[in-house]
């Protein structure tokens, strides 16, 4: 009878030390890969759409956020060069808005001004960003070189931004607290009051008038379309696939490809109007698409056995061209009027890795250089090499943003998290 006493304490013991190392596996994946911050995180209210003020908990909550002077000290710009600055030490939110905005130039200051017949007013551009810790947002003028805090919400561990092409919103997608469901909070950049769209959105499209919001479950995906502020929610099309993402096309149409995966061939759809699916570009394995602004044509990454390859689809005649450099798609971006694509090219990426996965997923970092595609002309031309800047490091480029004249591009570091500006 005692011995099987003790055998059942033992067997008992085991099992709660089993359960002790799986909560703290648990932890550290969520602390390295998920928190980006302090573990807190905002859950939508069931009556109030407002977000608590900087400094500030939700109600219950047993942690504050970070505080202001902490938050200063990763916002410390420096002109590295004539032509490169780094905005920000960061970390920051992936996505970027880079926004035309007036300036007033009286007193020798540079503010945002309501109209643009002002008094002693010139043009500048703003870099509207989100720093990843506390969710403040913050405005940096290009050519007054003044950084601002715009919006003090707290939002901590956001995991992207998706902003609309004014500036004036960026719809932050975070996690639950208990990691099962993404929130997209509409984060207002002059600190106003925002709003919630759907919980459990899988992906996320914004155009200067419509947002489109994708939610994925088991029996496929639903596409609805809002207003900017959330208003006038219409389903627009449905498909069986249940991994997609998604972004705007010409002429009332969409885009619709799947989620890319070194171990998955990938399609890229184009949508109609009326919801109708026809395959434009695929199957390819880790398939990444990233169409112009007018949806005339797609930029198209893959990879096979680690080898990466880029392409440009012209969507009218399904041409798929392929480009004499390579990288992921992600790590690209279109210029204002669609003749130049800018992009992060790795040097010399090991074929020992699962791109894209890997990338996503943080196990493999690069070392780029930026290059300029030309479209029409199908050539490339190295338009900045990090190398050159000894303070600057190893260059992992994302969230690649060009303003409206294609003079300068800010991209981030994904080593570290850092936002830069670069002027072309």
């Amino acid at each position: 009878m005692k011995e099987r006493v003790r055998t059942n304490m033992r067997r008992l013991l085991i099992i709660i030390s089993v359960l002790v190392v799986l909560l703290g596996i648990g932890g550290f994946v969520y602390w390295k890969y998920f928190s980006g911050g302090p573990a807190l995180v905002v859950t939508p209210p069931a009556t109030s759409a407002t977000l608590p003020a900087a400094g500030q908990a939700p109600a219950g909550a047993g942690q504050s956020s970070l505080s202001i002077t902490e938050s200063a000290a990763a916002l410390q710009v420096v002109k590295v060069s004539d032509r490169l600055t780094k905005i920000a030490v960061g970390p920051i939110v992936p996505g970027v808005a880079l926004v035309p905005v007036v300036s007033s130039v009286a007193s020798g200051s540079s503010t945002l001004a309501a109209s643009s017949t002002s008094v002693g007013a010139g043009t500048d551009t703003a870099v509207e960003f989100v720093e990843r810790a506390s969710g403040n947002i913050f405005s940096y003028l290009l050519g007054a070189g003044t950084l601002t805090r715009t919006s003090n919400k707290t939002v901590p561990g956001i995991l992207r931004a998706d902003w609309l092409p004014s500036g004036r919103v960026a719809f932050a997608t975070y996690l639950s607290d208990d990691l099962s469901t993404a929130n997209t909070y509409a984060l207002a950049a002059d600190g106003s009051r925002g709003f919630f769209l759907p919980q459990g959105l899988s992906d996320l499209a914004v155009s200067s008038t419509s947002v489109l919001m994708l939610a994925s479950g088991a029996t496929g995906s639903v596409a609805t379309l809002a207003k900017p502020d959330g208003s006038g929610q219409k389903a627009v099309w449905s498909s069986p696939l249940s991994m997609l993402r998604i972004a705007f096309g010409g002429n009332g149409s969409y885009f619709a490809f799947t989620k890319p995966s070194q171990s998955i061939l990938g399609d890229l759809f184009l949508v109609s109007a009326a919801g109708r699916f026809t395959r434009v570009a695929g199957p390819l394995p880790g398939l990444v698409a990233l169409p112009d602004h007018k949806g005339d044509r797609v930029l198209i990454s893959s990879a096979n056995a680690g080898v990466m390859q880029l392409s440009i689809l012209d969507v009218s005649t399904r041409a798929l061209t392929a480009l004499p450099v390579a990288t992921i798609a992600d790590k690209c971006a279109w210029s204002a009027d669609d003749s130049a694509i800018y992009c992060g090219i790795p040097v010399e990426p090991s074929t020992s890795y699962n791109y894209p996965d890997d990338w996503y997923q943080g196990a493999v970092h690069f070392s780029d250089r930026i290059w300029k595609i030309d479209v029409a002309g199908r050539f490339a031309q190295l338009a900045f090499d990090p190398s050159s800047v000894a303070s600057m490091g190893s260059l992992d480029a994302e969230s690649l943003t060009l303003d409206s004249t294609g003079s300068t591009l800010v991209f981030i570091n994904k080593n570290g998290g850092s936002l830069w500006s670069y002027a072309l």
